[in-house]
């Protein structure tokens, strides 16, 4: 059974989060993950020009089949929007430049298909990202998991285009499917309700 290599980026100009997934049939693992940060003391094209070259060096040593992006969501904050847009902009032309096929999603199927629910928060991705990657922690930071999760995204809707009986979660984000039951489906049932079950932490 062949493998598929995804590359997810969330994407940013302060900080770029990256994740290498392997899936091979309807078992994922993380081959690799990180964030690059920028100082914003550097001028915008030196900030560009550092994601480029990131994204270089990934396409070169680990040769994705398919890069996962974020699309650009609303933001009440126009200078942040505006810096993600560029930095996405970037990341597109690597890709083309590599001759590379780009898959975009928005942050809500991200959290579906990671959590089952489309208003999850970072720590809640994050915990499901270990456990659909089989990992002993959630990734850290938060632009890592995010990239981690856009990536798990990507390799279950390539799978879900080649496999009918994959990518339950999926496709219950259009039309919710009675009595899935694929391990994926499963796994994150089970994780969430281990979560729900356990006690709550007290701060500090």
């Amino acid at each position: 059974m062949g493998s598929m290599i995804v590359l997810g980026i969330d994407p940013g100009t302060a900080a770029l989060g990256w994740g290498i997934v392997e899936r091979t049939g309807a078992r994922l693992r993380m081959v690799d993950a990180g964030c690059l940060t920028t100082s914003a003391g550097q001028p915008m094209p030196n900030r560009l020009l550092a994601v480029h070259a990131l994204l270089d060096e990934l396409i070169a040593l680990h040769h994705p089949d398919v890069v996962a992006v974020e699309r650009i969501f609303f933001s009440k904050n126009a200078q942040t929007a505006f810096a993600v847009g560029q930095a996405r902009g970037v990341v597109l032309l690597a890709a083309a430049q590599a001759e590379v096929p780009v898959l975009e999603a928005t942050p809500n199927e991200v959290k579906i298909a990671v959590t089952g629910y489309g208003r999850a928060d970072k720590d809640q991705v994050a915990r499901m990202v270990a456990v659909c990657l089989t990992l002993d922690a959630p990734p850290t930071p938060d632009d890592t998991s995010d990239a981690l999760a856009v990536a798990i995204w990507a390799a279950h809707r390539e799978r879900d285009l080649t496999d009918p009986r994959g990518a339950v979660l999926d496709r219950a984000a259009v039309k919710p499917l009675a009595n899935g039951s694929s391990s994926y489906e499963k796994a994150v049932r089970a994780a969430l309700a281990r979560e729900a079950a356990s006690p709550k932490r007290s701060a500090g």
